[in-house]
This record gives structure tokens, sequence and C-alpha cells, in this order.
């Protein structure tokens, strides 16, 4: 899978890039809409083209594994054809899932044994099977298996479970090599790099991983409690090490301000959960900052959502309807908020690769930043 690196911006580690799959081109930084059981929640596909103009979408191995199930999945074609999304698709391992099971799961050099949070069955994850789990989905990118610990453990468990991590994901390498797509196009594997809050455990872990030679390296286990700033230093120390020509990927990350700051550190893709879970619960990201939709200052508010974007949900409906769908728990509500704040999530991207093409990063990310995190 073909990562072309395009600019490079001069103030700062940002970087413009093309990523080419087998379902299209994603021009990177890219912001990944999660959907999690196949479905962005309260978001349609439709949607999700033409007004959040999502370029990849992001699908959860651990519950699309325990339903619909991989023979649901394997009659339809694979999840692309399940779902109706002719798009690039990424899927997780299902590791973080599994490991947030705490009193559900035992661990162990073959694997995870846990039990389903659905009925309380028993499974097993093992690196190899999360690549045929993978295989089953039929994802463009796919990522290894790894451990994912607290933000609170110490070094030595956190060096310990490194060391676990870099052997599962040797085996994830080997299955995926000697395995083929059953679906008639490249799967590529992304290896994981973990370490908590050490950045000694997060250099051993980066300088392994990138000896293995992956096609993409993602950053894990932040975003987790950890201050902010801790989360850039630790991504300053992974970017640091790896390899210029291949794809960053910055799992569960986050706030708009989280993501242009990750940019100017050399990050390519994020995903996360937050846009749609805080538009469900009446939090907007806009262009002019954040909006509690359900303060009594909106409630004669007429003009649009968000005047900044020039999406359909962003320019059609006003905050005083929204505020009122949101207090009255229509699902309209919902759906436009998720579709606001999605949509402010790709804009920022775009924005950004803009920025950088046009070598004037700093003084966008100077000038954006400050707007888009201020509380309205």
């Amino acid at each position: 899978m073909p990562f072309t690196l395009l600019y490079e911006d001069a103030d700062t580690n940002a970087r413009l890039g093309r990523l080419d799959t087998d379902h299209g081109s994603i021009e990177t930084p890219v912001f990944m809409p999660v959907g999690t059981l196949g479905s962005v929640k309260a978001v349609e596909q439709r949607e999700l083209v033409e007004d959040v103009r999502a370029q990849i979408i992001l699908g959860n191995t651990y519950h699309l594994y325990l339903r619909p199930g991989m023979e649901v999945l394997e009659a339809a074609g694979g999840l692309h054809r399940f779902i109706g999304w002719d798009r690039p698709m990424l899927t997780d391992s299902g590791g973080y899932q599994v490991f947030s099971l705490a009193d559900r799961r035992k661990i162990t050099e073959e694997g995870v044994r846990f039990q389903s949070h659905l009925d309380g069955s028993y499974h097993l994850f093992t690196p190899e099977s999360v690549v045929d789990t993978q295989r089953s989905i039929g994802s463009d990118v796919m990522m290894v298996l790894d451990e994912c610990p607290a933000a609170d453990v110490d070094e030595t468990y956190a060096r310990q479970s490194n060391e676990l991590t870099i052997r599962w994901a040797k085996r994830c390498q080997d299955r995926h090599r000697e395995t083929e797509g059953l679906y008639g196009h490249h799967q590529s594997l992304f290896a994981i790099v973990q370490g908590v809050t050490y950045p000694e455990v997060r250099r051993e872990s980066a300088r392994r991983l990138v000896e293995m030679k992956f096609e993409g390296y993602a950053i894990g286990g932040l975003s987790v409690g950890e201050a902010a700033p801790v989360m850039y230093k630790m991504v300053e120390v992974v970017t640091e090490l790896l390899p210029r020509a291949k794809p960053r990927y910055l799992m569960g990350v986050g706030t708009p301000a989280n993501l242009i700051e990750n940019i100017a550190r050399g990050v390519d893709m994020f995903d996360c959960v937050m846009p749609t879970r805080n538009g469900r619960n009446g939090t907007l990201f806009t262009t002019e900052g954040i909006v509690n939709i359900k303060n009594a200052q909106w409630k004669t508010h007429f003009g649009p959502v968000d005047p900044g974007l020039d999406g359909y949900a962003s320019q059609h409906f006003t905050k005083a309807y929204l505020r009122h769908l949101i207090l009255s728990g229509e699902v309209l509500g919902l759906q436009i908020a998720s579709l606001q704040n999605l949509s402010l999530y790709t804009w920022l991207m775009r924005e950004a690769r803009a920025a950088i093409r046009d070598g004037r990063f700093a003084a966008w990310k100077a000038e954006v930043l400050p707007r888009v995190s201020r509380r309205l």
C-alpha cells in the first residue's frame, strides 16, 4: 500500500501525504470517523460521503466478531459490501476493547481469553486469530494485536507489556504474510507502538517495530487519562524514530486541539469517538468554538449551526432548532449534531492539508487553534 510524502512543513513536523489503497486514495492528514459496528452512529453512508466528506472510516474487530459475526460478513463478501461502503476502511485489532474488560479477561503468551459483554460467553483472541478475523472483515488497513496497559502502571509492567506486544506483532506479521485476502484487494498491516508515558519504553517499542518493517505504524495507549502535554511529548518521542516514508496513525485522539497539535508533530491519521459521542450529548465543535447546545443562550439563536461550514446540517438548521431537538430527545438532533462535529473534524483536516501545501501551516495553527478551542 504505497504512501507518498508530498510536502513537509518547514517550521513544524507537519506532513502532507497520500495513502493509496485498492478502495481509493486517502489524502493525509486524515480523520477517520468511527463506525464501531459497521455504522457511524446516527450517520448514514450517503451523509458520510456528501456532508462529512469522509475518505475512510474505522470498524471495530471485537464488536464485529461478536455480531454480526464472521460467517455473516464472509457470506456478504466482506464489510464493505455488507454496509454499502466503497471507500477505504481500517479495523483495529479489538485489543483495546478486550483489555478494557479488566474483570472479564486473562492475558497469556498465547493471547487474551475474555468474556463477551453481550452474553458472557468465552472467546480467545490470539495474534493469529485477529489477523484471520480482519481478513474476514476485509478492511484495507489491519492492526496487530497489542496490550494497552492502564495509564498508571509502573515502568516495570510497561516494559513487560511492551515485550509481549512486540512478540505478538511478529506473530501477526507472520500470519499476515502466510495468508491472503478473501475479497481480491490488498490488506495492509500496521504495528502499534506502546510504552505508556515512559519515553525509553516508547523508544524501545518504536525501534524494535521499525526493524520489522511494517507498512505503517500506529501510536497507541495515549489519550487514556494523561495530561495533554504528556501525550504530545510521547508523540514527539515516537515520531522522531518512525520511518519518514511510512504513515503514522495516532489511535483514539481526540479534541480538535489534539488533532492540530499532533499534526504539527508529524501524525498523518486519526480516529476518535469524541465527535459523535459528544454530539449526541449536546456538545458541538464548530469553526467558531465549542458550544453546549443545551444552554439557554441558544434558545432563540436562529443563525445556522455553524456558519463557517458549508455542509447541509451545518447550514440548513439553526442552533435554536437543534437545541429543541436535543432537549426533546429527538433522533434527528443526534444526527445533526453528529454530522456537524464530524464535518468540523474533516474540515480541520482539509484546512491543515491546504496550509501545509501552501507553506503556511504554523500561521494557520496559530490562528485556528485558539478559535476552535474556546468555549462559547
